[in-house]
């Protein structure tokens, strides 16, 4: 419950890993860098909420898997220690008419391909921001228009909290950790393997154009006949603009369909 959450000490630091849930060692390296940076004495939270606001409509809200008992085991072996796990009711109110909402980074990429998406997290964040009163919190890099955008909105905003960034957790194959990885039939799991093996293919090749380095990457991808791609893009890492050409902070980034799973990765090519 909301009005449950103990106050923060602040003699203590305390640092919050934001989730969906779903939990896995993705998620074990984010509680892993949070306690690094709490200190023995400082606490660690794990939120959980699977978030309505940043769903679109048909989207998988309703599938998103939700291991209860799960993720309070995999929380308690990790040394969480509060797990916040409000309901939507909770956290938003029926008539609610209040959002937070960035627009400028948030109008490319991910936010083109799903309007209204970074509307809805930067509205959960800044509530749980407001609620647990967290000195830092920790985001992974898989995610890194997210977050280029938390950190917009913290400065922005200007909270006084600190925005952690941790490299993106990947199976032995390479492919990134995500709770949608679970949605993965067998053949599909083995074919999106090759969503980093095209990044790593671009970013060892030399190339510095644009154009190049994307047919490249569509070209890998497009021997893998489960997949279909949604984006392909270079753009600078801090604006999110597009480049014509690799400059220092260049991220390659994509969103690539196996079935109807969408998956994101990306690699900074300098």
């Amino acid at each position: 419950m909301i009005n449950k959450v103990p106050a923060c000490d602040r003699a203590k630091r305390r640092v919050l890993v934001p989730t969906m849930g779903a939990l896995h060692k993705g998620h074990a390296e984010l509680i892993r860098i949070a306690r690094q940076n709490a200190g023995k004495d400082g606490e660690v939270v794990v939120s959980i909420f699977v978030n309505p606001l940043q769903f679109e409509p048909a989207s998988d809200y309703e599938r998103y898997p939700r291991p209860k008992s799960d993720d309070e085991e995999f929380c308690g072996k990790a040394g969480v220690d509060l797990l916040f796990r409000p309901s939507a009711a909770e956290m938003y109110a029926d008539d609610r008419s209040v959002f937070v909402k960035e627009v400028s980074l948030s109008n490319l990429l991910e936010g083109k391909s799903r309007p209204g998406h970074f509307r809805g997290v930067c509205t959960v964040v800044a509530k749980l921001f407001n609620i647990l009163r967290p000195n830092a919190a920790v985001f992974g890099e898989k995610d890194f228009q997210q977050l280029a955008i938390i950190r917009r909105m913290v400065r922005d905003l200007n909270w006084k909290v600190d925005i952690i960034a941790v490299p993106t957790v990947r199976e032995a194959d390479g492919l990134a950790c995500s709770s949608r990885n679970a949605y993965l039939n067998a053949e599909e799991r083995k074919q999106a393997a090759v969503l980093h093996k095209a990044l790593v293919a671009a970013k060892n090749s030399g190339k510095k154009s644009t154009n190049e380095i994307v047919d490249l990457v569509r070209g890998r991808i497009a021997e893998t006949p489960l997949a279909r791609i949604d984006y392909v893009e270079l753009v600078d890492a801090s604006a999110l603009q597009p480049t014509n050409t690799v400059i220092p902070n260049a991220v390659l980034a994509l969103a690539v369909y196996f079935g109807n799973t969408r998956l994101i990765d990306n690699i900074e090519l300098e």
